[in-house]
Order: C-alpha cells, then sequence, then structure tokens
C-alpha cells in the first residue's frame, strides 16, 4: 500500500553508534550505542503518554514520507539528486540520519550485531503478544511462522503463562528451535487436508 518513493535507501533493523547530533538534542552523545526505531516516540502526544499505544502522532510509521520531518528535505543524494529515506530509518547504509525519536539509546557493553533483532523483530513479536494479545495464564496460543518475529511471540507467551503455545510453520526445519522459545507443539499445514484452524 506504499506510494512508490523512488529511489530510496532501504532498511530498518540495526545497531549503530552515534556519530554526531543535531541542535537541540539532548537525550543523545557520539558516541553512544543505539537501535534504531521505526516506529518512534515524541514523548509528547497522547499515544507516547498513553500506555495503550505506540502510534506516535509525529513519528508513526509512514512508508510515503521519504525525507526527515523537520524541513522535508532527504539527507541522501547521488550527483545532487535526492535518494529518499525509508521508514525514518534508511538502515541498508554506512550512515544514516534519524530523527532523535527513532533512536533508543542501549547498552554500549551490548554486542551490536547480536542486539540488532531488538530494533524489529523480537520487539515486534515479544511485544504484539504481551501488550496487544495479552494472553491468560493456562490458555492456548498459535503463532503463525516461525521466524524472528514468530519466537518473540512465542517467547511472550511463555512469558504470559500460556499453558499450549502452538507453532504453525511449513518449515518443521524450525520447530525444534522453536521448542527453546517456548512452543510446545507444532503443526505443518502440508501434513494437513483441513483448513489449519481446524
Amino acid at each position: 500500500g506504499q506510494t512508490p518513493v523512488f529511489p530510496r535507501t532501504f532498511g530498518h533493523e540495526a545497531g549503530g553508534i552515534v556519530e554526531s547530533v543535531g541542535e537541540g538534542v539532548t537525550d543523545l552523545t557520539p558516541g553512544d550505542h543505539v537501535l534504531p526505531v521505526f516506529t518512534g516516540e515524541c514523548k509528547e502526544c497522547p499515544h507516547c503518554k498513553s500506555a495503550e499505544s505506540n502510534m506516535c502522532d509525529l513519528l508513526r510509521i509512514n512508508t510515503d514520507r521519504g525525507v526527515m520531518i523537520g524541513d522535508g528535505k532527504s539527507r541522501f543524494s547521488i550527483n545532487g539528486k535526492p535518494i529518499y529515506h525509508f521508514v525514518g530509518t534508511s538502515t541498508f547504509s554506512e550512515y544514516t540520519v534519524m530523527h532523535v525519536g527513532c533512536v533508543a539509546k542501549i547498552n554500549p557493553k551490548a554486542p551490536l550485531d547480536k542486539v540488532c533483532v531488538l530494533s524489529c523483530g523480537i520487539s515486534t513479536g515479544l511485544g504484539a503478544t504481551i501488550n496487544v494479545a495479552k494472553p491468560p495464564k493456562g490458555s492456548t496460543v498459535a503463532i503463525f511462522g516461525l521466524g524472528a518475529v514468530g519466537l518473540a511471540a512465542a517467547e511472550g507467551a511463555r512469558i504470559a503463562g500460556a499453558s499450549r503455545i502452538i507453532g504453525v510453520d511449513l518449515n518443521p526445519n524450525r520447530f525444534e528451535e522453536a521448542r527453546k522459545f517456548g512452543c510446545t507443539e507444532f503443526v505443518n499445514p502440508k501434513d494437513h487436508d483441513k483448513p489449519v484452524q481446524q
């Protein structure tokens, strides 16, 4: 559903080190280790002040916006022509420029090549389970797809106390790893003639 704004620098999941900060930025300093967050927080709007939403009025995910919010311009270019941003992060680059509200400061001892998955996959799956689905203790949960987001969702269901966590995936090679994240049983849709939910 996105408007095709091209050329763009894609990417949204990463870890990095702040090289410099813009005028008025007080939360970060050069050398800080950070994770990009494509659904940022202004910390001022009703959504940011709510425990029930992360859809910031200013920094919500916007695939159509290809420029910085402050001045409506891109920070990337080639031969004088703009290359547009992607979801406020553009992490498929050696350097990127982000709104301070789209950056989360982390412990510098955390290995960036490992914690980078916290900037999307893990936080998305875990957050969807714990903050949105909120499965009651002892409940049954089904997780469709056992990639990074699905494994994090299974971990969230385990933390919440679900008694049955059913992993659904077309690739049975993922089942053993998913058991480590809390899945108690598995369904491969290829093994059944009926729809999986039956």
